[in-house]
């Protein structure tokens, strides 16, 4: 996030697009409300009619897979209009004019016909968003998981740098994440192409540092992503893979085909703290800690390090580090630390953005990256006077449809995410029977006029096919949806909506179309 939770509370605007807050950080939506409560405008942009989308003042149903034209489509009218930053475009920004000549292909009229937008709340929401002394984004998987992804994340930095809403209290673009420490993770280089704090391993300064440090020979040749390492199983270019705290049997896009390359594996180590589908596949399978076993730092979603502390020791008699360290050093490369903090500190040595953490600070209260120096307060928010590189840049985008629209064999697009009961695959929540009782199986969300049109009953078990699979699901008819698109919750290994999903990427993050697919329903045989 560029900005803090708290500042969320303060903002007269709050434009929250592809994020199902409640559900997917609730912590994070009771921001939401109280920034509501305190008197700012709430725009929710969703193609579902989710929880916080009935509790907005404007609800943005936009079509699946439109989000730059419906943000090209904002920033016409917010630049015809006048409601722009001049000021803040001209002394803090570049490549104005690439931006204007795109969105100038974006009128009102043929973003409506593209989104299915009525103009008036097009135009409500620009205005809002523009004419408020403060406004924040907030965006999360909805607008990341899409072969556009990258698009759509630029997109909303455009629209806050058109109207100036960066770099000041209570503004900027948030991506309010909801999985536990998936921030710290990508904070500490848990990514194929940086090393930890963001430094490129293509930089060969950065690389020589590290190399240096580890008294290791390290490759300037980006990894590989998720998707990509099991087309690298499939095509014989893997045989071996250590999964650590993740369940791509069930998570990851196209299940079939990840499925193959489980079994084509000639060694999976699985590493968790319950049984999981994809552990079923595993030759060895260890003990995992939980976050009660475990003393280290998580980072937040704002940015935010803390402390973690152990609250029983670690069941299986060794903290996760040390696990990994030994089979590091049985592999052939030593490793020598004695506790979470000598990790810790090692990383503050190598990381500016970190250099000013230590766990005596880190004792006291959590600390914003970046914190350059021991003396250093952290940082609230960031882009303050300048951006990272200098100027912001504008970057002109067009629309580009999803990467598999419906046809006559495939007539429903299909999207997917999460249910306020369960947590990702259910891998720890679907264990609960309180939990579990009240979301026991698979429902697929239908409109009522689709579900009459195919004689399909609510609570009745049907078939929900695309060109990658089948599962089965009982009909939940609502509102909820549009006429035409279905939704499935992703927390169901026995049916996993990930079986029907689009393994398409994006084509910088590889990021999987997880959110846009063409499906067929049909009642069970």
């Amino acid at each position: 996030m560029t900005n803090s939770f708290k500042e969320l509370e303060s903002a007269n605007c709050i434009l929250a697009i592809g994020t199902n807050t409640t559900v997917a950080h609730p912590i994070g939506s009771m921001r939401l409300m109280r920034a509501k409560s305190n008197g700012a405008k709430l725009i929710v942009a969703d193609p579902r009619r989710t929880q916080i989308a009935s509790l907005a003042h404007l609800h943005i149903q936009h079509r699946l897979g439109t989000d730059v034209a419906l943000i090209n489509g904002l920033m016409h009218i917010i630049y015809k209009n006048g409601w722009h930053n001049q000021a803040f475009i001209e002394e803090r920004t570049e490549n104005f004019p690439a931006l204007a000549e795109v969105i100038e292909q974006f009128p009102p009229e043929r973003t409506s016909e593209i989104t299915g937008v009525p103009v008036d709340q097009l135009k409500q929401a620009a205005e809002w968003y523009s004419r408020s002394e403060s406004s924040a984004i907030c965006y999360v998987l909805g607008i990341t998981q899409h072969s556009t992804g990258t698009d759509n994340v630029k997109s909303l930095a455009n629209l806050s740098m058109l109207c100036g809403q960066i770099g000041r209290p209570s503004t900027g673009v948030n991506p309010i994440r909801g999985q536990n420490n998936v921030q710290g993770a990508c904070d500490m280089g848990c990514l194929p192409n940086v090393l930890p704090g963001y430094q490129y391993i293509t930089v060969p300064e950065n690389l020589e540092k590290f190399a240096k440090a580890w008294n290791a020979k390290l490759s300037p040749t980006p990894g590989l992503t998720m998707v990509e390492q099991i087309d690298a199983i499939l095509d014989g270019k893997f045989k071996g893979l250590v999964v650590f705290g993740a369940n791509p049997v069930t998570s990851y896009p196209d299940v079939n085909r990840v499925e193959k390359a489980m079994q084509a594996l000639e060694f999976l180590l699985v590493m968790d703290i319950f049984p999981t589908p994809t552990s079923a596949f595993a030759h060895v399978v260890l003990p995992a800690c939980s976050f009660a076993e475990s003393d280290g730092t998580y980072s937040s979603s704002e940015r935010r390090v803390q402390r973690v502390r152990p609250a029983i020791p670690p069941i299986p008699g060794k903290a996760n580090w040390e696990t990994l360290q030994e089979l590091s050093t049985r592999m052939g490369y030593p490793l020598k630390y004695t506790c979470g903090e000598d990790i810790f500190n090692e990383m503050a040595s190598l990381t500016p953005a970190f250099g000013g953490m230590s766990f005596a600070r880190l004792n006291e209260k959590g600390l914003c990256w970046p914190c350059p120096t021991a003396d250093h307060p952290g940082t609230q928010y960031l882009h303050q006077g300048r951006f990272s590189r200098g100027l912001g840049m504008f970057n002109a985008i067009d629309y580009r449809p999803p990467a598999e629209a419906p046809d006559k064999d495939y007539p429903f697009w299909l999207t997917t995410g999460t249910l306020f009961t369960h947590y990702l695959t259910g891998t720890m929540t679907r264990r609960c029977p309180t939990l579990h009782h009240e979301n026991p199986v698979v429902e697929v969300e239908i409109n009522p006029e689709d579900a009459q049109r195919l004689h399909i009953e609510a609570g009745e078990e049907i078939q929900a096919t695309s060109r990658r699979g089948t599962i089965k699901a009982r009909a939940l008819v609502t509102t909820k949806v549009r006429p035409g698109v279905v939704f499935i919750p992703l927390h169901y290994a026995e049916n996993a909506a990930n079986r029907l999903t689009n393994a398409a990427l994006d084509p910088v993050t590889k990021t999987p179309e997880y959110k846009v697919c063409a499906v067929n329903l049909a009642k069970s045989a």
